[in-house]
């Protein structure tokens, strides 16, 4: 194993990068960048670190997700607070359900960035550079817009800082008081179909707590939320920007989120950003799909993780419903006969995108709950634990995903389509899976 430094990944084949037209330009954005505070602390990211290793052993349950891709324009009060409560709503209908401890990990305040299948698509007859995400193009068809900006790495770093700043002060300041849940009510939750059995859950939940306040118990903890924030680590620059040296801690940790993750696209174990995590702190995660080979994912892990550090590598599988029976077992299982340390998550999004008849881009909300099925099936029958599930989804009353108990059909997605990436599931939606994954592990 070569020596590693924050820049060694530089040396290594690297993909879904960018190609800037003006590298000092991209040099000074880069210095900007490194010369800022950090967003996390890194006794933070070993408490997660801490958490994430109970949730190994079935002691604490998982819950990651938010936006497909962050736009800027949703740097915004409405935005965050909307993308916090479902994320809150859906941890509480967990805990109560699974009776454990929820970890809260956020697909936000970071997360600008996207991998494509392709560098160019066609618009109007015109070839454009794909979207890359908001850090390094523009959404609209320009092809001045669609050239990689360096100034974009900039302000995502200060729209994560806004994002953070906001995000600290709803989950401490008394936002997420489980005294007083029914104020995360959206405006649009009284039509949500599953409000009766959230009613039920809120009502038993102020019940155990005025009981235990009762008898003279005062918790704190019931007044605030730990909240953590992560995103895919995409381009290795900007996160080499924020990666610090901790003398408190003798390591280097990336300050930009508390965890990072590795895509399908990028975890080559002879690449750029197999080499440039392999040298962080943080926890972090690993997409696992269909072309993964399971010796070449031990191999990965080993790389990753050497000293076999629980809470240091959670592994997110990514099937789609069609083929996770067949691919994931096999995968699974050698990750079980393993002695290594992983924690398993679930990602039911990502491999079930279809387009409609009209070309429009969608998931299915019974699909996403097939794949989610099996895979915990899968896990009970190896004896392995699953720890936690990851999904793309919005407080929003957007219409992306169709199905679920709203019975939203492919006719309905023009209502409220905004994604500009793949299609996440609505507050509605979000909120009938958690109870249904409680109902699923809390047998």
């Amino acid at each position: 194993m070569t020596s590693w430094s924050p820049a060694s990944w530089q040396s290594f084949p690297i993909k879904q990068q960018p190609t800037y037209a003006d590298q000092n330009q991209l040099a000074m954005a880069l210095d900007e960048i490194k010369s800022m505070p950090p967003l996390v602390f890194a006794g933070e990211i070993n408490t997660l670190k801490n958490n994430l290793a109970l949730a190994s052993k079935g002691e604490m349950f998982v819950l990651q997700g938010g936006d497909c891709a962050e736009r800027f324009q949703d740097c915004n009060e409405a935005a965050i607070t909307n993308k916090l409560k479902i994320l809150l709503q859906m941890s509480v209908v967990l805990c109560y359900g699974v009776r454990k401890p929820v970890v809260r990990i956020g697909r936000i305040g970071g997360q600008y960035a996207k991998p494509r299948s392709n560098d160019f698509e066609e618009v109007d007859g015109k070839k454009l550079p794909v979207y890359r995400g908001d850090i390094i193009n523009s959404y609209a068809p320009d092809p001045e817009g669609r050239k990689p900006d360096p100034d974009r790495l900039v302000e995502s770093y200060y729209r994560s800082a806004l994002t953070l700043n906001y995000i600290r002060a709803l989950t401490t300041g008394g936002f997420a008081d489980l005294h007083y849940p029914d104020k995360w009510d959206l405006k649009f939750f009284n039509q949500a179909p599953s409000r009766d059995r959230y009613e039920k859950i809120v009502t038993n939940i102020r019940d155990a707590i005025a009981f235990m306040e009762s008898l003279g118990s005062q918790n704190k903890s019931l007044s605030s939320v730990d909240f953590y924030t992560s995103h895919e680590g995409l381009i290795l620059g900007y996160e080499e920007s924020q990666t610090h040296f901790v003398e408190e801690f003798n390591g280097y940790y990336n300050l930009g989120a508390h965890m990072l993750w590795i895509g399908d696209r990028t975890r080559q174990l002879d690449g750029a950003h197999i080499e440039y995590f392999r040298g962080i702190a943080n926890p972090i995660g690993i997409k696992v799909g269909p072309s993964t080979d399971p010796r070449e994912l031990l191999q990965v892990i080993k790389t990753l993780n050497p000293k076999n550090e629980a809470g240091r590598l959670v592994l997110i599988s990514r099937f789609g419903h069609q083929k996770v029976k067949n691919l994931f077992p096999a995968i699974a299982k050698a990750v079980h006969d393993s002695p290594h340390n992983v924690v398993w998550s679930v990602d039911p999004m990502h491999g079930n995108a279809i387009k409609t008849e009209d070309g429009v881009k969608t998931r299915d909300f019974d699909a996403i709950l097939s794949e989610l099925r099996d895979t915990y099936q899968i896990h009970q029958q190896l004896g392995s634990v699953l720890g936690g599930v990851h999904f793309e989804l919005t407080g929003d009353d957007v219409t992306e995903c169709t199905g679920g108990a709203a019975g939203i059909t492919p006719q309905d997605l023009d209502r409220n389509y905004e994604t500009y990436c793949d299609p996440r599931l609505n507050y509605s939606q979000s909120l009938e899976m958690a109870f249904l994954i409680s109902s699923m592990l809390g047998q």
